[in-house]
């Protein structure tokens, strides 16, 4: 049996914020200020970088608000990544959407159905989708999180390891990659609870 594996992409800042990185209007709830912000940190080889990593997917998985914002955006857009992002099969775990608008979309029930995907895809990626991100944490069904971390700390806006998280462990799957305007891409794999244990002295 194919197994492939899920890969959550998140553009996020030093403290964690991953709200609206792509543009002012993408996600303003709260009173979000600073949408947009990726962009100024952004360079030719971080974008060329990301845009690697849509090339290489079998499938798109997103949560309920992301997929809005890339369905309202994507489907009237040309170029190589509009040309993946349109080809691939798209999947969405929403509980309320039932007529997607975005051609070759189907909906999921739940986090526990997304992670069947493995079974029919090898490479599943996801862009965006805090709430989801936790959620296939949670149901132990998120392979790989690769956070493109950018040198920017915003004060607010949402978080996606915030309250709540459920604990746990990552181990580095790939080298850590730096890009010219600061951006790191860093790759995790989750492997298992926290532990904790005393720190050592150091050796006389």
């Amino acid at each position: 049996m194919r197994v492939g594996i899920i890969v959550a992409n998140l553009f996020i800042t030093l403290d964690g914020v991953y709200q609206a990185p792509g543009g002012r209007e993408e996600d303003p709830e709260g009173g979000f200020p600073f949408g947009g912000w990726q962009a100024p940190v952004s360079d030719e080889e971080s974008g060329a970088a990301i845009a690697a990593e849509i090339a290489s997917m079998d499938a798109l998985l997103l949560g309920r608000r992301t997929y809005d914002i890339f369905a309202a955006y994507w489907p009237h857009q040309s170029g190589d990544i509009a040309d993946a992002l349109n080809r691939v099969p798209k999947f969405v775990v929403s509980g309320s959407l039932h007529d997607p608008a975005w051609a070759g979309t189907t909906v999921l029930p739940d986090a526990v159905a997304a992670g069947g995907l493995r079974t029919g895809y090898g490479q599943v990626h996801m862009f965006g989708s805090g709430v989801l991100i936790r959620s296939l944490l949670a149901a132990g069904v998120l392979d790989r999180l690769h956070l493109w971390l950018y040198p920017v700390a915003l004060g607010q806006g949402k978080r996606l390891l915030d309250a709540g998280t459920l604990p746990a462990t990552f181990s580095l799957a790939e080298p850590a990659r730096s890009f010219p305007k600061g951006a790191v891409s860093l790759v995790y794999e989750p492997s298992g609870g926290v532990q904790t244990e005393e720190m050592s002295p150091p050796s006389p």
